[in-house]
Formats: structure tokens, sequence, C-alpha cells
């Protein structure tokens, strides 16, 4: 097989893989959602990680304070900002981890079931 075909051959596949793995997420997504809309179940889960957020902007101005006099209000903010960050996108991720993982498994299974196929194609069975 000459370097073109080999290099076609692979992105094809690659782009199927890829393809499938959308499809996936997107039927995972739909599965866990029974025809909702997005838009709710996100607004919910960032109302639900503010909790979090919160307590981690709590701990990012405690934490900016040093053991001598020295107290910088820009640094503690700045320390603020970053552990509020730090506890919204944690808190966030812990409230649609059933629809990551749902979207995500079903895209393993179509990711799966090309791969099977592609490795068939290149080693097929004969049962003659």
């Amino acid at each position: 097989m000459a370097l073109r075909e080999w290099t076609k051959s692979n992105a094809d596949y690659g782009r199927k893989l890829f393809n499938f793995g959308i499809e996936g997420a997107r039927s995972g997504r739909e599965a866990f959602l029974n025809g909702e809309s997005l838009t709710p179940f996100l607004s919910e889960s960032v109302r639900n990680a503010l909790k979090p957020a919160a307590l981690g902007a709590c701990i990012g101005v405690l934490g900016s304070y040093p053991g001598y006099r020295q107290k910088s209000i820009c640094r503690a903010l700045a320390y603020g900002l970053l552990g509020g960050a730090i506890g919204l996108g944690a808190g966030f991720a812990w409230e649609s981890r059933r629809l990551t993982a749902s979207a995500g498994g079903s895209a393993l299974r179509n990711i799966s079931r090309v791969r099977d196929e592609h490795w068939l194609t290149k080693h097929p069975i004969d049962y003659a």
C-alpha cells in the first residue's frame, strides 16, 4: 500500500471514528434528557454549583493571607476568584456527571463498533 493510499485510508477511518463518536454522544445526551431541553438542566447544574463556588472563594481568600502582617487586598481578591472558579468548575462537573456518563458511554459504544468493523475488514474471518 502506497503512502498516499495509507494516509487516505487512515484519514477516512479517523473521520469515521470522530463522526460516530459525536453521533453517539448526541444520542446519549438525548437518551438522558428524555426529549427535554438541555438549557434547564445546565442552568440547574450551575445553580447547584454555586455553593461549592462560594466555599472555594472563601478558602481562596483565607489561603491568601500570609503568616506575617502584610496583607494585600488584591492578592486576597485574586485567590478568592481563583478558588471560586475552581469550586464552580468542580461543582458543575459533579452536578452534570450523569449526563456526561450517558453521553460518553454512548460515544464509546459507537466508537467500539467502528473499530470492530475496521478490524474485521483488515482481518476477514473465513469459516469455510
